[in-house]
């Protein structure tokens, strides 16, 4: 359904930034990284801000991670057959660049390392010994990319996925962004990529504590409360975005006007649907509100256009009139 909506194309790369913006923050967020929303944000889009460089470098790096699994995907350049220890190594190398020293980006850990709840410091979770590393990961791998994987439904192989490499561990640090990351590219090449509009990072985010207590909910190799815990998160963030779909491409009356077909609006345009779908309509009187910098004549025009292009209609004469959606 999201992936059919006769959805503008100026939203479309609007929705898929915004989804970058969330899963880089979110997905540094619960690492313990402190740089607010608006920040990443900034950061994200190639301005600089004041922070400290360790976090600022973490959200680069994350955002270079979420790029190269979509570009990965979009660009065919690998398939549910091909994910290999390289690629993971890559995602890590990706993740920590800058952060880890060169001889532990992109390379299994070669020590034992223990997980400790940072408020109370006590040790909730002890990672296989380093050794086992290789093995386990080699293990892990030909299941994934053998038969046995096959069986399973696609939304829970990625909840797999993104378990084992937080259980195993394999990297010094960063295990957490490569696995939520590694999860997301199982999904996209499964088809649920959604026009890279969702972002689960957000719904881990939201309550970090719930996120750390299912990934250790696991008794003896019973995903069940994981997979419940992944499964959830990835209906309600999909739900989100159908949501949001339907705000702007929202009833068979636009879709049926359309013939399926997109519509290229400005991003002035789009402003003011969004307006409008919020407060109803829209008058003269809004406009310094909305483009407080545009000229009133600049505004009409804009509005003249979305009624050639039957997306809204006025009501009413001089300043008094008012501009609603159209229905059918």
């Amino acid at each position: 359904m999201i992936g059919n909506s006769p959805l503008l194309p100026l939203y479309e790369k609007k929705f898929q930034e915004e989804a970058v913006i969330r899963a880089v923050h979110h997905g540094t967020h619960i690492e313990g990284n402190p740089l607010e929303l608006d920040e990443v944000k900034k950061v994200v889009e190639g301005e600089k801000i004041v922070g400290r460089e360790r976090d600022i470098q973490e959200v680069i790096n994350f955002r270079n991670v979420v790029n190269y699994i979509a570009k990965k995907e979009r660009n065919n350049e690998i398939t549910k057959q091909e994910i290999t220890k390289d690629l993971i190594k890559k995602l890590h190398q990706l993740t920590t660049h800058r952060v880890l020293s060169p001889d532990q980006s992109g390379v299994y850990r070669k020590k034992q390392v223990v997980i400790k709840n940072s408020r109370t410091g006590e040790v909730s979770f002890r990672p296989p010994a380093a050794i086992e590393v290789p093995y386990l990961m080699e293990e892990f791998l030909t299941w994934l990319n053998g038969l046995g994987s096959k069986e399973i439904h696609p939304i829970l192989k990625a909840g797999i996925v993104q378990y084992e490499i937080v259980h195993i561990h394999p990297f010094f640090d960063g295990n957490g962004r490569v696995a939520r990351a590694l999860a997301t590219l199982i999904l996209y090449l499964e088809g649920y990529d959604i026009r890279s509009f969702f972002s689960l990072e957000e719904y881990y985010d939201q309550d970090a504590e719930e996120y750390y207590r299912a990934l250790q909910s696991v008794k003896k190799d019973d995903l069940t409360p994981w997979l419940e815990y992944f499964t959830l998160g990835l209906a309600i963030e999909l739900n989100r975005i159908k949501e949001k779909v339907q705000k702007i491409s929202q009833d068979m009356a636009l879709k049926e006007k359309l013939g399926g077909k997109q519509i290229f609006l400005t991003e002035r345009q789009i402003k003011i649907i969004e307006f409008i779908r919020r407060a109803g309509r829209l008058q003269n009187k809004d406009f310094p509100h909305l483009f407080p910098m545009i000229s009133e004549d600049t505004v009409l025009r804009e509005l003249k256009d979305l009624m050639k292009k039957g997306i809204i209609k006025k009501k009413g004469r001089t300043k008094a009139a008012k501009y609603e959606l159209k229905r059918a």
